[in-house]
This record gives structure tokens, sequence and C-alpha cells, in this order.
């Protein structure tokens, strides 16, 4: 069973950045594709960016291209989606995923 734990969420001003940490833990082997995904207020989960586990190579939602980055340290377990250039809709609680599991969420809020 593996474990998620994301972390970097918080509280900013439209126009800062926050970089999301997941850590995942437990049997990882194996793995192909970890991805994060966001849920607005009201609104559904939808995907945000994902990595190929091994390769590296990113794909992203239309609606972060040029502003998120993701990218993950194999060796250490760990997945990053760098944010930039925040704005209002981007208000929601993150999510990552992999290995059939979610982690817990962290909660992202950027004022206007």
């Amino acid at each position: 069973q593996v474990q998620l734990l994301e972390s970097g969420g918080g509280l900013v001003q439209a126009g800062c950045s926050l970089r999301l940490s997941c850590a995942a833990s437990g049997r990882t082997l194996g793995g192909y594709v970890m991805a994060c995904y966001r849920q607005p207020p009201g609104k559904e989960r939808r995907f945000v960016a994902g990595i190929t586990w091994r390769s590296g190579s990113p794909t992203y939602a239309d609606s972060v291209k040029g502003r998120f980055t993701i990218s993950r340290d194999y060796d250490k377990n760990m997945l990053y989606l760098q944010r930039n250039s925040l704005n209002p809709e981007d208000t929601a609680v993150y999510y990552c995923n992999g290995w059939g599991v979610w982690g817990q969420g962290t909660q992202v809020t950027v004022s206007s």
C-alpha cells in the first residue's frame, strides 16, 4: 500500500507562487504516472498536471500551461508542482494521485 502526503498549501495574493510537494511512501515500485488534481469550492475534482514516473515526461491542463511545472525526484519518491502567477481561479484543494491512491489534499487560496 502506498501513502501520499501533500504539503505546500496556503493563502497567497494573486501573482504569487507556491510549490506543492507530495511524498510517496510504501510499496512504490512499478508506478507509471503520478498526477495532481484540484477541486475548487463547489466544483468537481479535475486534472491539473501529470508526469510519467520513470521518464519524467509531463502533461498539463490547458488552464495551467506556462504557469505550473510538474517534476519528480525518482530516488526520493517526491512529486513537485511549482505554481506560478497564481490567480483567484486557482483557489482549490490540491491532491496528489498515484499507485491508485489519493493524498489528503492541501488547500490553496488566492486572493485578488
